[in-house]
Order: C-alpha cells, then structure tokens, then sequence
C-alpha cells in the first residue's frame, strides 16, 4: 500500500508541474493549456552552472529517473543506467579542479546517465545505445527545468580520459559505459534562453531545397 500511495503522490507531482496546475485556481487545465507549457518548458529550458545549496528531495529525484526512463528507445532495450550522486566528496571528485569545478562543487547533485552493454543491441546495432542514452538524458533536463531545477549536460563518452575519471570515482564495471553527466540544483542564475531558430538549417524535399 505504501508503494501505490508513493507512485500516485509522485505522478499528482508530476502532473501539476506539466501541466502548469495552480493549486489555488479550480479551474481545470485544458489541452491548450498543457500543449503551451510543455513548449514553454522546451524552449525556455536553458544550461544552469551555478546552484544553492538546497538539496533535492528524494522523490523529486525519482521523478527526474522516471522521465528519463520515459524516453524512446531502440526495439525498446532500455540500455540505460542511472547513477545517482550526492555525495560532496564524489561530486567534487568528479569535478575535479579544471575550468568549470566550481559548478560541481555547488552543485547538491549530479546523475551520471550509463549505457548498460550487456543490455544494448548485438552487432552494428549496439552503438544505438547513444542515442537511447541521450534521448534519457534530454527528458532528465526537460524534467529538471519544468520542477524548478537547473542543470546542465556534460559530456563524457568518447572522451577516454573523462570516462576513465568518472568509472574510477564511481567504480563502474567494464559493461557500464558513462555517456554524460548532468550536473544539477537549484539555480542561483537565471541566463536567458539561446534563440538558436536558423531557417538556413532546415531542407524540405532534399538537401538544399528550401
């Protein structure tokens, strides 16, 4: 009983902050309604690298994994695994002292997003789990920003120095492979979002035509 009560508590979270639910208004949300704030949450969600030091709830967390495990995948092999990290010697860690270690040592939380090899495609087709991967990883930040989080997505894979760091602060075994790590809390910036609309980037018909 108490597992249900937890899963229909963090699917009412997830609802009033998808659907912009303003518990003070009686008025029910309309697909209009729900459709402007999840292109909003799109189009405003911008890379955060300065945070507070309020921590992140547990069940805000899962919610971040369950939006991430929500994403589309290859003939449906799910080849992912989360790792989730709070601890401040291991975020600072795998910071390190480089050009943007200051983040990392603010930042109450990073999710490490891992293909799992051993539950990816055979054959030409393994390397899909990049893509699967990223896909997790584009909801997480989607995620993030629509519960009031920031974040931003770090890259790690096909660096072999940056995979080798993060396998050895986390000791992860040979199958599970770090394709980025998303660095997140709550902001102490607000930047404005990149209008990054070019039209000269899309063809119709074939490369070329406009």
């Amino acid at each position: 009983m108490n597992r249900i009560m937890r899963t229909v508590s963090l699917l009412l979270l997830a609802a009033t902050v998808m659907t912009g639910c303003n518990c003070n208004n009686n008025q029910p949300s309309n697909s209009s309604d729900n459709m402007n704030n999840a292109i909003e949450t799109l189009m405003t969600r911008t890379s955060i690298r300065s945070f507070t030091d309020r921590a992140v709830s547990a069940d805000t967390v899962e919610m971040l994994l369950r939006a991430g495990m929500a994403a589309p995948t290859a003939v449906n092999k799910q080849p992912w695994h989360f790792v989730v990290v709070d601890d401040r010697t291991k975020l600072d860690e795998l910071g390190g002292n480089g050009r943007q270690s200051q983040m990392w040592h603010e930042s109450p939380l990073a999710i490490v997003v891992c293909g799992d090899m051993d539950k990816a495609l055979e054959g030409p087709g393994q390397a899909f789990w990049v893509q699967d991967c990223s896909a997790a990883t584009e909801n997480i930040l989607l995620a993030a920003h629509a519960l009031g989080l920031g974040a931003v997505w770090t890259g790690c894979y096909p660096m072999e120095e940056r995979v080798a760091n993060v396998r050895q602060v986390l000791n992860l075994p040979e199958n599970i492979v770090p394709l980025c790590v998303i660095v997140m809390g709550y902001p102490n910036e607000q930047p404005e979002p990149k209008d990054k609309w070019h039209p000269e980037n899309v063809s119709h018909n074939g490369f070329g035509n406009s």
